[in-house]
């Protein structure tokens, strides 16, 4: 079988299920930074009658042979890692085959899949913060992101946070409170102002201050690995790239195997409490997109580039980390994957608002390109002026750090 892996296939007693288990770590190691290598190398699951693609498990619950053997799963003794399962909100073997997709794609050790990318931001600060704790984020963030450690986390939480410009790693590091701050949270390329993380130096502020570095993802899949680059935590909106077709809600967390076994934690577990985990079906679906998302990114970011250099040359101002006068295009040249690019997304400062608009209501309806809509990763352009959208309710002081004046 030409590119499988090797695996070891054994039956047990628990759920009536059949284990398979290969002998390669998800984990990357030396010089292999490819994400699509490591997603070819990682664990393949067969369907319940041998079918090349694994079966959906739909059940919300799941069968024991014997009395003790519940008891002993309520425990932790027993858990996904022997092939027992008890509540898909727990743990469910589809959105645990993506998940382990999810891990390979990042080089984390384990992940788990959530219902949507807020899910996953908001499960694991809650887990990583309590009640007094402290978080250190970068200014220019999804907007959403911003109101969960703004808005919410202030008023419903008790959690603070201390928004900074990340490009200035003496504020990062004077921003962290000993004792108090348990997270710094960035964008690996920030939303919507393409500014680029120094994620290496800021793993290393946040590490010699003992705070867990949290890095979101969502813009750069395959593109940029952080973990690779020392962050503890990566988070995703798998609705955006990964997904690709703006059809499918969802997030994950990847990160060390002790952190999502803590969140499906039965007493303190955000994941398994407050239960925003992901379908089955959905999660099937989604794992019948991963192996090809590389090509995805590779075509975002080529087209990407393209259209960034004709725009230019008609005199528009454009933001897009692969130009080489974007201010972080060696940066992000230093910690990308070969042969990813740049990434999928360009903003044009078109100065004012009115002019922003103009320039997408001629391109959507005149021009017949792109449409009017939020999101992004999808495999036509959408267009939104931010400062006219997600970042609508921020003050003028929020507003700047995050600069939306852009299309």
């Amino acid at each position: 079988m030409a590119g499988a892996t090797k695996t070891s296939v054994k039956c047990n007693g628990g759920n009536n299920a059949m284990e398979r288990t290969t002998k390669k770590s998800m984990l990357w190691s030396g010089d292999d930074v490819d994400p699509a290598a490591a997603l070819a190398k990682a664990r393949h699951e067969f369907g319940e009658h041998g079918g090349v693609n694994m079966s959906i498990e739909a059940s919300i619950t799941f069968t024991v042979m014997e009395p003790h053997t519940m008891r002993r799963m309520f425990t932790g003794e027993l858990g996904p890692d022997q092939d027992y399962y008890l509540y898909s909100r727990h743990f469910n073997p589809t959105v645990l085959n993506l998940s382990r997709q999810i891990a390979a794609l990042e080089g984390t050790e384990a992940a788990y899949c959530t219902a949507s990318g807020m899910s996953a931001i908001s499960s694991v600060l809650l887990q990583l913060c309590s009640s007094g704790g402290h978080v250190v984020a970068s200014g220019a963030v999804y907007a959403g992101t911003h109101s969960l450690l703004a808005d919410f986390f202030l008023k419903k939480c008790n959690i603070t946070t201390t928004f900074v410009d990340i490009a200035d790693l003496d504020a990062v590091e004077s921003a962290i409170v000993k004792g108090k701050t348990k997270v710094l949270y960035f964008e690996t390329i920030s939303n919507p102002s393409l500014k680029v993380a120094n994620i290496p130096e800021l793993c290393r502020v946040g590490h010699k201050k003992g705070v867990t570095v949290v890095v979101d993802n969502t813009f750069a899949p395959m593109v940029v690995s952080p973990a690779r680059l020392g962050a503890d935590v990566v988070v995703h909106s798998i609705s955006k790239f990964i997904s690709g077709g703006a059809d499918i809600l969802g997030g994950a967390v990847c990160g060390p195997a002790s952190l999502v076994t803590s969140m499906m934690d039965f007493h303190q577990g955000t994941l398994m409490l407050m239960g925003p985990t992901m379908n089955a079906k959905v999660a099937f679906e989604l794992s019948e997109r991963i192996p090809h998302l590389s090509l995805r990114m590779k075509e975002h970011g080529h087209r990407a580039s393209i259209f960034a250099t004709r725009l230019k040359k008609l005199g528009l101002k454009v933001i897009y980390p692969g130009l080489e006068d974007h201010p972080h295009h060696e940066l992000l040249k230093s910690i990308a994957n070969k042969d990813y690019g740049y990434g999928g997304l360009l903003c044009i400062d078109m100065e004012t608002v009115e002019r922003a608009n103009r320039l997408m209501n001629y391109l959507q309806n005149y021009a017949q390109f792109g449409f009017m809509a939020v999101s992004l990763g999808y495999y036509e352009t959408l267009m939104t002026c931010a400062g006219n959208s997600t970042g609508n309710h921020m003050n003028e002081e929020e507003r700047s750090l995050l600069d939306f004046r852009r299309a």
